[in-house]
């Protein structure tokens, strides 16, 4: 026998309002419109056939079975999203969904990720990659590496790495017509450019470097593919010392100069407070945490 069930979308309209006790603010939650919200709930009230606000011209208020109903209701909401969870959870169990930026993933993460799986064959690491921050609350990630200062509001942030910033090459454009041995010789070669918040006209003013022009030259929206432009000889990139680092020590890049520019930004590895008590967070948050600290010893 079917259940008389009340639409379902109207109840968290209505949860959301009598929470609130604002449509406009159970709107903004919701992401839907006054109106949707306000039709929400009169639709809800027109199944149950009784009033659950009173509705004043700048205000609502719960009705007295408004109130009574608005605690079941969000009981059991409350009830179905941990169930929901419970089975999520359990689905997923053995699966981590890691976000991080497209350069990290390609030219640092991946090298090195066989470990982590031969160390933790029972976790099966899901790498989703993005320029933008993901939100952990809307989104299935369950940890992110990320570029930064460390302060995102909400979550808890380990610095993974610094960085530095210095010109790498191939090793063919130390050769030739123009060798590459001091930094005025830039103004005869190609400058690469991407998408790293420090460019090469930033680094050349940190560098004291005049009277080369610092915006010529192409430009890439990855890291990754301008280093991989710079290891076939195109130009001279800005190499960050974590991207760059294992191309120098195959001798796919060199750094021609002894001059590296610290920079204020780093590498951290976030995630909601919650989510490091998972263990299959914890690992793989410890085992970064011990790559990133073997490089650096």
């Amino acid at each position: 026998m079917p259940r008389p069930l009340p639409p379902l979308n109207a109840l968290k309209s209505f949860d959301a309002a009598a929470r609130l006790l604002s449509f406009s603010k159970a709107a903004e939650e919701l992401r839907l419109t006054h109106g949707a919200v306000s039709r929400a709930v009169k639709q809800l009230e027109d199944f149950l056939g009784l009033d659950l606000f009173k509705r004043a011209t700048r205000s609502i208020s719960l009705t007295a079975k408004g109130a009574t109903y608005a605690a079941s209701v969000r009981d059991v909401l409350d009830r179905l999203a941990a169930a929901t969870a419970e089975v999520k959870e359990g689905r997923s169990a053995g699966a981590l969904t890691v976000s991080t930026l497209d350069s990290f993933a390609a030219r640092w993460l991946m090298p090195r990720l066989f470990r982590f799986r031969r160390a933790h064959a029972e976790i099966d690491v899901r790498l989703l990659t993005t320029q933008r921050l993901v939100d952990f609350a809307s989104e299935d990630v369950d940890v992110a590496i990320r570029m930064g200062r460390g302060h995102w509001p909400g979550l808890h942030a380990d610095l993974l790495m610094k960085e530095d910033l210095s010109p790498v090459c191939s090793p063919s454009l130390l050769k030739g017509p123009h060798p590459l041995r001091s930094l005025a010789d830039l103004k005869y070669h190609t400058l690469i450019h991407d998408d790293f918040p420090v460019d090469w006209t930033m680094w050349l003013k940190a560098a004291g470097v005049e009277g080369i022009d610092s915006k010529r030259g192409p430009v890439f929206n990855s890291s990754d593919h301008a280093l991989q432009a710079a290891i076939q000889g195109e130009g001279i990139v800005l190499g960050s010392s974590v991207l760059a680092d294992d191309d120098i020590a195959a001798g796919r890049l060199v750094r021609p100069f002894a001059l590296s520019l610290p920079i204020d930004l780093a590498y951290y590895v976030v995630a909601p407070p919650k989510a490091l008590q998972k263990p299959k967070v914890k690992a793989f948050r410890d085992w970064l945490m011990a790559e990133a600290a073997r490089e650096e010893g």
